[in-house]
């Protein structure tokens, strides 16, 4: 059978860039050797935020439930069903895109997927049988992995990875991360609210580097009040894998320290996951090479999503998925590469972001005007007693366009969207002014942070 494409990755990147094309009435096949949502829906993304609803509510009602007038005798919790929870929802959801791919007559091929060369793709399945996929153009979008700590190879049980984070079969009760950004900092939370003692070991100054520097001391701040162990500056210098526990000794400016944990979890990037056969050039750091229309060496061949590098989040390979796929088959479409996004982290406080940092406009020589509004200060966070945290905007000086914004506390995630639209439209700070936010909301504090960047924030 002939294809006008075939996608070989079932993950957000690949099965998007499958439905689209199916949208506009192209024959397609996406390869999957495992299952129909790829890392992010099956062992990233969607599993940890059931994991983390899961600890959030546990925390809270340890915590808080006083603060609610509810009370309780024995609180307890069921570790295999909060397992349980988080693979329930990814496999609803896997089954969901399975049903896409029928609607819109994709066809979906279990196994691995190999490049013949630019016409042809081999597929092997479990089974050991063989097809081979005649196409006129390919998409590679086959993500990434966990990549592991010099010298301390992943084993599944004492040393993991994110993957195996997610279905460890019994709550252990001392627990070394390695690696403080976004999959480092919610593991954390994770098993702190269920009990385990946790240490944070990150070699930057902050948590989360890539944030804001204030929005990384806010969350080394809440972390540590909650118990979790936050070594900044540290850096990893030695380790042993005693197979059933793990020793890690770390240096900073106070001297050595050896950590000893029942599991060491390493969150410190990701590597790519390739293809078998034929492959196209790439670039110094291991990613595939791409053009501006996500093209790659090999005619006819295109990648997207964490293949083709960072910023490695699902939702910017879904946006490329589009742009790559009506680039081949739209004549008059000029695709556009990943400029502003947003960036999540899913932690408690939750923290989002867009644009520029502090450090990075005062690195640039920019001229700029900040403006900062807490939770503390809004009557929806009083309300749910979700209190921690603030919003922070960064407007150009000369212009008043927004430039950056940065939030930790409740709902981050969500909000954060309407900066980014701010960005994309180039909203000015007089915009924000102008943009009436419902009472009460948590967004409030959006347009308190506009007002305070130019020092008149009404309700603080």
């Amino acid at each position: 059978m002939s294809y006008d494409l075939v996608v070989i990755g079932g993950g957000p990147g690949g099965y998007v860039a499958a439905i689209r094309a199916g949208q506009l009435g192209k024959k397609v096949a996406c390869v999957e050797v495992e299952r129909a949502g790829g890392t992010c829906l099956n062992w990233g993304c969607i599993p940890t935020k059931a994991l983390l609803k899961n600890a959030h509510l546990f925390h809270t009602l340890k915590h808080q439930a006083k603060e609610f007038g509810i009370s309780f005798d024995n609180l307890s919790y069921d570790w295999g069903a909060v397992i349980g929870r988080s693979r329930n929802v990814s496999d609803r959801l896997a089954g969901g895109v399975e049903f896409l791919f029928k609607k819109n007559k994709v066809d979906y091929v279990k196994g691995y997927g190999s490049i013949l060369d630019s016409a042809h793709v081999e597929v092997k399945a479990t089974d050991g049988s063989v097809q081979v996929l005649e196409t006129s153009n390919i998409i590679i979008a086959t993500g990434g992995k966990a990549r592991e700590f010099p010298g301390l190879p992943f084993n599944g049980s004492s040393v993991i990875g994110s993957r195996e984070a997610m279905v460890l079969p019994s709550q252990p009760s001392r627990m070394v991360i390695i690696g403080a950004g976004a999959i480092g900092v919610e593991f954390a939370y994770i098993y702190n609210a269920f009990g385990t003692e946790v240490t944070l070991v990150e070699m930057m100054p902050r948590l989360v580097p890539v944030e804001d520097d204030d929005i990384g001391d806010a969350l080394k701040k809440s972390y540590s009040r909650q118990g979790i162990k936050c070594l900044t500056d540290t850096k990893v210098v030695a380790t042993e894998d005693a197979g059933d526990s793990v020793r890690v000794t770390i240096e900073n400016s106070k001297g050595s320290e050896v950590i000893e944990a029942d599991i060491c979890l390493v969150a410190i990037g990701v590597i790519p996951v390739l293809p078998g056969g034929q492959l196209p050039e790439f670039t110094d750091r291991g990613w595939i090479q791409i053009g501006d229309r996500y093209e790659t060496s090999m005619n006819g061949v295109y990648a997207i999503g964490d293949i083709a590098g960072p910023p490695w989040l699902a939702h910017t390979a879904m946006y490329e998925a589009t742009q790559c796929v009506d680039g081949i088959f739209l004549p008059d479409v000029t695709p556009s590469r990943v400029g502003t996004f947003p960036g999540c982290t899913y932690c408690y406080p939750e923290i989002a972001s867009v644009g520029k940092t502090e450090r990075e406009l005062q690195e640039e020589g920019t001229a700029y005007k900040a403006g900062k509004f807490p939770y503390q200060a809004l009557g929806k966070a009083q309300a749910a007693a979700e209190t921690e945290g603030f919003i922070k905007l960064l407007f150009g000086e000369e212009h008043g366009e927004l430039l950056g914004a940065h939030i930790i506390g409740a709902n981050a995630t969500d909000i954060i969207a309407e900066m980014g639209l701010g960005l994309t439209l180039e909203a000015t700070i007089e915009d924000f002014h102008a943009t009436i936010h419902a009472h009460p909301t948590l967004t409030e504090g959006v347009h308190e942070a506009s007002l305070d960047a130019e020092g008149h924030a009404i309700h603080f």
